[in-house]
């Protein structure tokens, strides 16, 4: 199948799939007489497995690990649920700096009257007047 048979298939855009391919996450793929890319049902469905592990939000030095270990079929499932582990960890200390910043910006726009003065507690924060 060509680029875009394969980009409608996977749900990937088309510059991503040749973007995958150019740092190795899919095989380099055979070419028509005419030079276009063609690609095959694996291609599909490799491309499909990188789409859902970039939908949990792995990188991709990540998800070239997880293709990898997902093609060999003598790997340890504990490589895995490590990689898996390591990511869980690293979404939850997103999750609390979220929150952190969430509460702040709320106390802030609590404090604000929003009105015609000028005072405004969120531009003094964010100067660094609030921390003198």
């Amino acid at each position: 199948m060509n680029i875009g048979e394969i980009s409608k298939l996977s749900g990937v855009n088309a510059k991503l799939v040749r973007h995958y391919e150019s740092i190795g996450l899919i095989p380099k793929v055979g070419r028509s007489d005419s030079g276009y890319r063609i690609y095959s049902e694996n291609d599909a469905h490799t491309l499909k497995f990188i789409k859902r592990a970039r939908n949990l939000g792995f990188s991709l030095p990540e998800i070239k690990q997880l293709v990898g270990l997902w093609r060999n079929r003598s790997r340890a499932s504990a490589q895995v649920k490590s990689l898996a582990s390591s990511h869980v960890k690293e979404l939850e200390m997103k999750i609390s700096e979220l929150q952190v910043m969430r509460n702040t910006l709320l106390h802030l726009v609590k404090h604000c009257h929003g009105d015609h003065r000028p005072e405004c507690p969120i531009l003094e924060e964010l100067e660094g007047a609030g921390q003198r």
